[in-house]
C-alpha cells in the first residue's frame, strides 16, 4: 500500500515485505525497557535517504543489486540489533508504561520504482521543494511514511525502502522510530547493514551505551536546568503516536546547500576575527535564528533548543540503539542580538535540560504526552554524523539527507555534512541545512537567506 502522502509522486510498483532476525528470540529477559528520554521522543521519527548513481555503461541499466542481495545481510543485522525487530507493548494493560517486546516480528522492506532519474528527482526537489504537491523534499516518497499505532503491537519500528530510478540508480531510505535511538544510532544501524553486505562479520555482542548520565561538572559556563523549556506537553495521544495528528499547522521541509566558500565568507562577514571561536553549526544556527526573528518580528523566537551529541560517545555501531548520547539544551537571547552574539550564546551559554526532561516525563507519565522538536525552534547538530559512511557495491552516496518527522509549530533546523569527510569532491566540506517550518515561513526564509547571505 502506498502512503497517502505519496499519491501523485512519480513512485510506482510499491511492494512491501518483512525480514526477521536470523535466530529466534522471545525471552522475556530480553525485553527492552524504554527510558524517560525515549518516551519524550516517542512522537518523532527519523528519516534518512541515500542516493547511488549507476556505474553501468549500458543505457538505463539498474544498479546491479537484487532485492535478495539487500535482504540477506538483514538477518545477521537484526540478530545484532534485535531491539529494532521488536514491537511496542505496555507493562500493565492499556495504560501501562510502554516497552519493546523483542519478539522477532521484524522490519518492513519497501520496494519501489521512480519514473525520474536521480538528477531529475534532486532538481525537482530543489525547484519545487516549497510549493509542489509532488515533491516537497528530497525524502518525500523515498522513505516510507509511517507512525506507530493505532495498533501498536503490530507497528514496525523500522522501514527500509529501496527505490530504483529509470537511470539505473538506487535510493536507500530508512524510516526509524526515534524512541529506538537517535540519528547516530540510526546511521550506525544502516552503515552496519552495508558492511555486512560487503562481507564484514558483524560484532557478536553489542552493549548498552555507558554515557547515559551527564558529567557531574558540565563544561564551563554551561548550566543545568531544573525546568525543561525544550519539552512541550500534549494531551495524551493514546495509541496513535503522532504529533502531526495533534498539531494545527501544516509543516513543510526544504533543504539549502551551503558551499565551503560560502561558509568561509559567512563566518568572516558575521564574526570577523572571532569566527575561529565558533563552529560552522553555531554560525549557521545563528544566521537562521536571526533570519527567522526578522520574519516573525515580535513573536521571536527568544528561546531556542540546541540538540548536540555527547563527544565521549564512540563505537556506536557496537551499541544497542539509544537516545543516551543526545544533549538537549536551551539558549535565550534578545530579539535584536546580532549574529556574533547569537553564535556566542549557542557556543557558551546553553542550559542543559536532559535531567529535567527525564524528571518531567517520569512525573507526568500517564497525564500528558510530550514532544521536543519544534516545541521551541530546534537546531540539531549532525556535522559529525557519518551519513556518508554507507557504501553499496563500493560506492558512497552521491547525496545523503536526514530529517525528522513529527515537528511542532516552532520548527526544526538540521545541519548536516554536504559530502564525505576528507573527500576531494566540490563542496564536500560544505553543509546541507534542512529546515522544517510552517508552510508560509519557507519562502520568506529563502528570500531572507538569499538577500542577506546569498544562500539559496
Amino acid at each position: 500500500m502506498v502512503s497517502p502522502d505519496n499519491v501523485g509522486t512519480p513512485i510506482t510498483g510499491v511492494r512491501i515485505s518483512t525480514v526477521v532476525p536470523g535466530r529466534v528470540r522471545g525471552d522475556a529477559s530480553e525485553d527492552h525497557e524504554l527510558t524517560n528520554m525515549d518516551l519524550a521522543l516517542k512522537l518523532h521519527y527519523i528519516k534518512g535517504v541515500y542516493f547511488f548513481k549507476s556505474t553501468s555503461s549500458a543505457d538505463h541499466d539498474q544498479l546491479v543489486l537484487s532485492v535478495a542481495e539487500m535482504k540477506k545481510p538483514m538477518f545477521p543485522l537484526l540478530d545484532q540489533f534485535f531491539v529494532t525487530a521488536g514491537r511496542i507493548r505496555r507493562s500493565d494493560g492499556a495504560a501501562g508504561r510502554p516497552y519493546i517486546k523483542c519478539n522477532d516480528a521484524g522490519v518492513r522492506i519497501v520496494e519501489a520504482f521512480c519514473e525520474k532519474t536521480i538528477d531529475e528527482w534532486l532538481a525537482m526537489a530543489d525547484e519545487f521543494g516549497t510549493t509542489s504537491n509532488n515533491c516537497k523534499n528530497f525524502n518525500q516518497g523515498l522513505c516510507y511514511d509511517h507512525v506507530l499505532g493505532p495498533d501498536l503491537g503490530f507497528s514496525p519500528l523500522v522501514y527500509f525502502q529501496f527505490t530504483w530510478f529509470k537511470c539505473g540508480g538506487l535510493s536507500v531510505g530508512l524510516s526509524w522510530a526515534h524512541l529506538l535511538g537517535d540519528v547516530l544510532s540510526a546511521s550506525a544501524f544502516i552503515n552496519t547493514w552495508a558492511k555486512i553486505m560487503a562481507g564484514h562479520v558483524p560484532q557478536k555482542n553489542i552493549h548498552v551505551p555507558s554515557c547515559g548520565k551527564l558529567p557531574k561538572d558540565p563544561p564551563p559556563r554551561l548550566a543545568i536546568s531544573k525546568k525543561p523549556f525544550s519539552l512541550k506537553e500534549l494531551d495524551l495521544v493514546g495509541n496513535h503516536w503522532s504529533v502531526t495528528a495533534n498539531n494545527c499547522q501544516s509543516m513543510r521541509t526544504h533543504s539549502f546547500r551551503v558551499t565551503s566558500k560560502q561558509l568561509d565568507l559567512l563566518m568572516s562577514n558575521t564574526c570577523g576575527k572571532k569566527a575561529a571561536n565558533f563552529s560552522q553549526f553555531e554560525i549557521l544556527s545563528a544566521v537562521i535564528w536571526r533570519s527567522l526573528s526578522r520574519i516573525r518580528e515580535s513573536k521571536g523566537p527568544k528561546i531556542v533548543t540546541i540538540c548536540c551529541y555527547d563527544s565521549r560517545r564512540r563505537g556506536v555501531e557496537n551499541e544497542i540503539p539509544s537516545n543516551k548520547g543526545m544533549v538537549l539544551s536551551t539558549v535565550e537571547a534578545d530579539l535584536e542580538a546580532d549574529i556574533s552574539e547569537l553564535a556566542f550564546l549557542i557556543s557558551e551559554k546553553r542550559t542543559i535540560e536532559n535531567d529535567a526532561i527525564e524528571e518531567m516525563v517520569k512525573k507526568e507519565n500517564n497525564k500528558f504526552d510530550f514532544f521536543v522538536y519544534g516545541a521551541n525552534l530546534t537546531f540539531v547538530n549532525l556535522e559529525e554524523v557519518d551519513i556518508y559512511g554507507l557504501e553499496v557495491k563500493g560506492q558512497k552516496p552521491t547525496f545523503a539527507s536526514y530529517t525528522i518527522d513529527g515537528v511542532g509549530d516552532e520548527g526544526l533546523v538540521l545541519v548536516l555534512p554536504a559530502g564525505p569527510k576528507y573527500s576531494e569532491e566540490d563542496d564536500a566540506n560544505g553543509r546541507t541545512v534542512t529546515v522544517v517550518l510552517p508552510k508560509d515561513h519557507i519562502a520568506r526564509l529563502e528570500n531572507e537567506l538569499k538577500a542577506h547571505w546569498t544562500i539559496t
